[in-house]
């Protein structure tokens, strides 16, 4: 294993150009074959000087039998200098590093590991991610009443950050209720009296409800549908997706044609992507910047 990740390639038309010392940084997740994170990390180092090499370690597929620890024991002893971590491994994660940020205490989960000076921190960067792309995507949408559907660790991410971005209470909705109830038990802690479980889908949906967010995987092209019944959608709602391949999930395109205003999961992926950057190597990001190596994609 040692062997497959220690030597860095020169990325891309990059071969003859001055640069610093490479980088080495990844992913490391199950299904990530078509994750869009190593473009935009090397092309906004490529834009900065910086010879980085970005590379996948699929759980899921590519390191049969290998495990989130191995992964991280290999990586830094070939002197990574971080991975990212996405499902299903960011809560677990939390167990294979030193220090915590506080964000990724107050979250419980993590997606990005660095290893400096014999050392690994765990830092949450979704949840600022998804603030900052509320921010900027859903300016004056009504906050008070939001439904969020998925308590794993991109959900409680989002939670966080729905909060600080001002909901007024948060119902939450998962089928593993060991989860749910954990998700409520931190946000009790941080946020008291803005939290609950959410009832039926039915139920929920058909009350007063200003948004609703999907923070499960499905959606994703391995894991094909909605979460929510088309026709509980009204057009007072409005609809994020935390997913972003593709970009027009099922849900999005019919609450879209619903008439509900639609936040993509492309602007989470941008920005936590933007904030793993400089934790991995010390430069600001340009967020637009990643932007458009992200939009370069087809589908």
């Amino acid at each position: 294993m040692l062997e497959e990740i220690a030597t860095p390639p020169v990325p891309a038309g990059m071969t003859g150009r001055a640069c610093v010392p490479a980088a080495l940084v990844g992913l490391v997740g199950s299904g990530i074959q078509l994750s869009r994170t190593p473009r935009m990390h090397e092309a906004e180092a490529e834009a900065q000087g910086l010879r980085l090499s970005y590379r996948l370690f699929d759980t899921g597929q590519a390191h049969e039998g290998r495990g989130l620890a191995e992964i991280l024991d290999a990586a830094e002893l070939c002197g990574f200098a971080g991975l990212n971590v996405t499902f299903p491994h960011k809560i677990a994660a939390m167990g294979h590093v030193d220090t915590l940020s506080d964000a990724a205490r107050s979250v419980g989960a993590i997606n990005t590991v660095v290893f400096r000076d014999g050392r690994r921190s765990g830092h949450n960067t979704d949840m600022w991610g998804f603030a900052e792309s509320f921010r900027r995507g859903m300016d004056g949408a009504g906050r008070d009443r939001v439904l969020l559907i998925g308590a794993g660790g991109a959900g409680v991410a989002v939670a966080h950050a729905l909060m600080e971005c001002g909901v007024g209470r948060l119902l939450i909705a998962d089928t593993d209720r060991a989860r749910q109830n954990d998700l409520l038990e931190r946000l009790a802690a941080t946020h008291p009296g803005r939290a609950e479980a959410a009832g039926s889908m039915e139920d929920t949906m058909g009350g007063a409800l200003d948004g609703v967010v999907n923070a499960t995987p499905v959606g994703m092209a391995k894991l094909p549908g909605s979460p929510v019944p088309a026709e509980l959608l009204r057009p007072e709602m409005w609809v994020a997706d935390i997913v972003y391949f593709p970009l027009e999930t099922d849900l999005l395109r019919e609450a879209r044609r619903r008439g509900c205003k639609v936040l993509p999961g492309a602007g989470m992926a941008v920005f936590q992507a933007a904030r793993a950057f400089k934790l991995f190597t010390g430069l600001a990001a340009d967020p637009e910047r990643m932007r458009a190596t992200f939009e370069s994609f087809t589908e």
